[in-house]
């Protein structure tokens, strides 16, 4: 009985240190896991822009396919969203999949960015593996890669639909809404 009383304590106090939220569109839900305690000021940064409502109406606008990327040497598959009043916080300072060991595999969240410490509300959610956002990748010629700081748990049939929406350079035609983004318990 302690040994049952035991386990059930180390799952349930594990599963309670990453934080959960659910994306909702226009074309479905999408259940994400977030990793605090690998990359805080990543994860807080989101945070910050998902409890103050701030990606209520705001929207999967770019899709990144290997065909819309044919021309490009490094080709990546990913969501990307953005807010759409462009009104966002100061930039953080990257955490880099070196530091935090998050990897851009299928389903991961990571932020968007231009130059190194320069990410703010826009994301992207990876299709398949994308080992070269990762730091030391060639997709960004600064090598940091992308922050990485989460993984979807449940909805990657919805992430798939959004990416084969139709695009023009890799621009949606009809970009997907996201309703809201919220924590869940």
């Amino acid at each position: 009985m302690k040994r049952i009383l035991l386990l059930f304590f180390v799952i349930f106090t594990n599963c309670n240190k990453n934080t959960h939220c659910v994306i909702d569109t226009s074309v479905g839900k999408i259940l994400i896991e977030l990793y605090p305690e690998k990359a805080p000021k990543t994860v807080a940064n989101f945070l910050r822009y998902v409890d103050a409502g701030l990606y209520t109406n705001s929207t999967f606008f770019r899709v990144t396919t290997l065909e819309n990327e044919a021309k490009r040497d490094i080709k990546i598959e990913v969501i990307q969203a953005k807010r759409a009043d462009n009104k966002d916080f100061e930039p953080i300072k990257i955490e880099t999949t070196e530091a935090t060991g998050i990897l851009h595999t299928n389903g991961t969240l990571s932020m968007a960015r231009g130059k190194p410490n320069t990410a703010t509300s826009s994301f992207f959610i990876c299709i398949n593996k994308q080992p070269e956002l990762d730091f030391k990748g060639k997709r960004n010629p600064d090598g940091f890669g992308f922050a990485a700081f989460g993984k979807v748990t449940k909805g990657m049939e919805i992430v798939k639909k959004i990416q084969s929406g139709q695009n023009k350079n890799q621009l949606l035609v009809r970009p997907i809404i996201i309703k809201s983004i919220k924590r869940i318990e």
